[in-house]
């Protein structure tokens, strides 16, 4: 048995991320239950425990103050991967230099594709599919009238269940919480 794979996220619970799983629900219901979120980690083994991993997350948020993120337009990975998003447009830097400090230690992988900071629509099995989803998407996010910005200010620390499934380990808010 292999080991478990764990990911960083950002949920998106704001009207953006509603859309976002509305717009899943009906391009792809069978990944309907996946909240919206921006990926601060991609999935990953560990390299030690995970309370090790969760210990290293909460020491490096805590130095991070909440930031604002503005979307951009749909986009896919295709050929690479079937997936369709929304681009981060405006401060996606803040995205990676949290993902390359966090990259380190008990959460250190080496990724076969750069960090791109994006808020997935979703992954289908087919580059055709993906296609077809990215049209309908790219209508929709045109047609969208609500706030195109989200406010990252917790991260959850999640781990791979079955059937493309996650569970939440431990949500973590930036900045200094103690005083």
């Amino acid at each position: 048995m292999s080991a478990p794979l764990y990911a960083l996220v950002a949920y998106v619970k704001s009207p953006v991320g509603i859309f976002v799983e509305d717009l899943r629900r009906e391009l792809h219901p069978e990944h309907a239950e996946q909240p919206a979120h921006v990926t601060v980690l991609p999935p990953r083994p560990l390299q030690g425990a995970a309370e090790d991993a969760q210990h290293q997350i909460e020491e490096v948020c805590r130095t991070i103050q909440p930031f604002e993120l503005a979307l951009g337009e749909v986009a896919t990975f295709t050929p690479v991967t079937p997936t369709v998003f929304i681009r981060v447009a405006r401060a996606a830097y803040r995205m990676r230099e949290l993902h390359d400090k966090l990259n380190a230690g008990a959460l250190a992988y080496d990724e076969p594709w750069p960090y791109m900071p994006h808020l997935t629509i979703v992954k289908v099995a087919e580059p055709e599919a993906a296609h077809r989803a990215s049209v309908v998407s790219r209508q929709r996010w045109a047609q969208y009238r609500g706030v195109r910005r989200i406010w990252v200010e917790e991260l959850t620390f999640v781990c791979a269940g079955e059937s493309d499934t996650w569970i939440d380990v431990a949500a973590i808010r930036l900045g200094d919480q103690r005083g």
